[in-house]
């Protein structure tokens, strides 16, 4: 373990030298195991050993188990009487409950972003062209094949709606389900087609079309729903909420009316 000392030793003065602008080691270290959950390095129900993952990311054991416990408490792991923790697999009711709340935040966010939109043409508002940034990212992403990255930027573009709203509580809320969302975007079959979806959104949203914004992001959440429900337990059907799959072209918003 000397050596992962002395890598955190070097990381420090490296980061004494920038002004100490790089997170701390625990931050470092949840963020890196996060991430390896989310692209499914560590598979649901996985177990997590602290020596072997400190091994890994080349830090000390400290700030990996403070990071463990940390994803803990967030729900993302679960400890394993005597044996440390492992990767909590998600059961149906965590996947329903998420979008149970994460739909109707998700479609008021959008009316509400292409409200402010709207109000402030022909000036953009503030949070605009971060959100236009996003798709960007997410494209960029999907070339060089990375899939966390861009599974982060789909997230990012989801928090991007919800502070173009301009609502602080839709933003606390939304703060609370971006590491699940991250989870079960990188469960997508078909990234190009969230993308494609995305981008309809984001166009809805620049015309301030608040009703067909706020139906383009309910018919891609329910169909965001459709493909981890298919995913985790082998879910053929819908439940009767259509998944509304579309490539994203056409007139979309003759499909989004059959979902009112």
């Amino acid at each position: 373990m000397a050596g992962n000392d002395d890598g955190e030793t070097r990381e420090a003065g490296e980061s004494a030298k920038s002004g100490g602008a790089r997170p701390p080691l625990g931050s470092r270290a949840r963020d890196a195991i996060r991430e390896r959950i989310v692209d499914r390095r560590y598979p649901q129900g996985s177990r997590l050993v602290e020596r072997e993952v400190a091994e890994e990311l080349r830090m000390s054991r400290v700030p990996v188990r403070e990071a463990l416990r940390s994803l803990v408490t967030e729900g993302l792991l679960e400890l394993l009487p005597h044996s440390g923790v492992r990767v909590r697999r998600l059961a149906r009711a965590d996947v329903e409950h998420l979008y149970e709340v994460w739909e109707p935040l998700a479609v008021q966010a959008s009316r509400l972003a292409a409200r402010r939109v709207a109000r402030a043409a022909p000036q953009e508002p503030e949070g605009l062209g971060a959100l236009r940034g996003t798709l960007d990212v997410a494209e960029r992403a999907a070339a060089a094949d990375e899939g966390a990255r861009e599974v982060a930027a789909h997230t990012a573009f989801h928090e991007g709606i919800v502070t173009l709203s301009g609502n602080p509580l839709l933003s606390r809320t939304m703060e609370q389900l971006g590491w699940q969302l991250q989870l079960l975007f990188g469960l997508r079959e078909e990234p190009a087609h969230m993308r494609a979806q995305h981008a309809v959104i984001f166009r809805h949203i620049v015309a301030g079309d608040e009703e067909t914004a706020a139906a383009s992001t309910l018919l891609h959440v329910r169909d965001s729903r459709s493909v981890a429900l298919r995913s985790l337990f082998g879910d053929e059907g819908d439940d009767g909420r259509g998944d509304g799959r579309s490539d994203g072209h056409g007139d979309d918003a003759t499909l989004y009316t059959n979902l009112y």
